[in-house]
């Protein structure tokens, strides 16, 4: 596939955009891969291994250089998993070559071939590019509830993760320490919103924390402690089907969690929770997990969407839009392993990681000028890990429930994991955890700083498409920062 616009041509025939002729300059052509979730470090990592490092320049934008291992957040809020346990570093590799960026993007100028970042240092840097690869993964979907993202709790970021089980052990020191009995049961009461996956494995495994951390606190009466699970779809996890979904919810109603379906928030306040049924609960925590939506840098390209999500080929590329590819949880990518119209592939781990590969080769293949491949894959099934011995899975099809279901859901994460470092650090804290049981420290982390949605989202830093072109026009195609 060749580029439409010639100043990528000259580059690759080694000739700078409107350099004389009889003049020859070497520049690599720049690939800028924006995100280091499961499909932009999958991407990366390929094209280190398949491209000669004179052959590309290979540039990623992410805040943090690491990756993070998404479904195992749970159990590192509730102290199964160490942080470092599921943060693989990007530096480990020996074929790193790749430049990184700390930051994030907040636009995208595809006339001028040019994304917006801004640094950790809240800098504005403008890089250019040849080719892009769009990865940039979702947020926490929320609704115009009074008071939800000023009082509520996400659980998509190792720092979400590490806070909340901070404070849910504080909840029950502040309670045990307490003379008055509503503020005790108040701080012994936890909502959980959503669901799907990460809620209910959220909600599963934390309520499995504050059981076996109750039994240190003689003074408090374990009955106080109430966990309600609520959705305002009819069942759980619809996506396991009716006899597993039940099988779930049978695991968790036995362990004391109060599920709610039907329900959400109609407001949230700092020591109460309003239901849409209207049920007022008094409590300190609500955790919000109702879905995700794709990163707002998507509505600054102007291109079409599907339901938020960049509208691409099954080549994952952008039509129109020669070198511009996008994927993961960002981009409606069509299933085509579906028979059904209009299918795209669900934003899980084991579509964005494989999205990844093909993605780097059919970079690579535009880079050479070789056809592009689509992707296809058909789904391998689902896990959830309800903590101790509970589970429930759907590999290939079979249902399973217990230890089976329990031995596949750590088995195909622990497979997952990137690099042997992981897989060790994982395995040994399985096996620690199932010896010695849980801890309950507290470990201060960001105690003096909130960790509410709004704290972690950032949703305000990104540009509207009138402000990237204004921002790329102003630095031009150059790279430039701005305080």
């Amino acid at each position: 596939m060749r580029s439409r616009d010639p100043r990528a041509d000259e580059r690759r025939r080694g000739k700078p955009p409107g350099a004389a002729e009889g003049m020859i300059t070497v520049t690599r052509p720049r690939i800028l891969v924006v995100g280091a979730g499961f499909a932009g470090v999958g991407c990366v990592r390929r094209l280190e291994r398949k491209l000669s490092p004179d052959e590309a320049e290979i540039t990623l934008v992410t805040p943090s250089s690491y990756q993070l291992y998404l479904p195992l957040l749970p159990q590192v809020a509730s102290g199964v998993l160490t942080p470092q346990s599921i943060a693989v570093s990007l530096r480990r590799s020996r074929k790193y070559r790749t430049r990184i960026i700390p930051g994030g993007a907040i636009g995208v100028d595809l006339a001028a071939k040019v994304c917006v970042v801004r640094t950790i240092t809240d800098k504005i840097v403008n890089e250019p590019y040849d080719y892009i690869v769009l990865a940039p993964g979702s947020i926490t979907r929320t609704f115009d509830i009074p008071g939800l993202t000023d009082h509520a709790y996400g659980m998509k970021t190792l720092a979400e993760a590490a806070y909340l089980r901070d404070h849910v052990i504080s909840q029950l020191d502040l309670a045990d320490a307490s003379q008055d009995p509503d503020e005790r049961a108040a701080r012994l009461q936890f909502v959980v919103v959503g669901g799907g996956y990460a809620g209910t494995e959220t909600a599963a495994c934390l309520q499995m924390l504050t059981h076996n951390a109750v039994k240190r606190y003689p003074r408090l009466d374990p009955s106080l402690i109430r966990w309600h699970l609520i959705d305002i779809a009819p069942r759980l996890m619809p996506e396991l089907g009716e006899k597993l979904g039940d099988d779930a919810q049978k695991i968790l109603r036995k362990r004391g969690i109060e599920i709610s379906l039907g329900v959400s928030i109609a407001k949230a306040g700092p020591e109460e929770v309003t239901f849409t049924d209207g049920r007022v609960i008094p409590t300190r925590t609500l955790i919000w997990t109702a879905g995700v939506v794709a990163s707002p840098l998507i509505g600054t390209l102007g291109a079409e969407t599907v339901r938020g999500r960049l509208a691409v080929t099954a080549e994952m590329n952008l039509p129109g839009h020669d070198g511009v590819f996008a994927l993961g949880d960002a981009a409606a990518v069509p299933d085509v392993a579906k028979d059904e119209e209009g299918a795209v592939c669900p934003p899980t781990a084991q579509h964005a990681m494989r999205q990844g590969k093909v993605v780097a080769d059919n970079v690579i293949a535009a880079l050479r000028d070789q056809p592009l491949r689509p992707y296809k894959h058909k789904d391998l099934g689902l896990v959830v890990d309800l903590g101790g011995r509970d589970a429930v899975s759907k590999p290939i099809g079979i249902e399973l429930k217990g230890l089976p279901a329990m031995a596949v859901a750590r088995g195909y994460h622990w497979s997952a994991l990137r690099t042997n470092v992981a897989k060790t650090r994982v395995m040994t804290n399985w096996l620690l955890n199932a010896v010695a049981g849980d801890d309950f420290v507290r470990t201060g982390f960001l105690s003096r700083s909130p960790a509410k949605l709004k704290d972690f989202e950032f949703v305000h830093a990104y540009l509207t498409p009138e402000q990237v072109r204004a921002q790329v026009g102003e630095k031009g195609g150059a790279q430039g920062a701005s305080g």
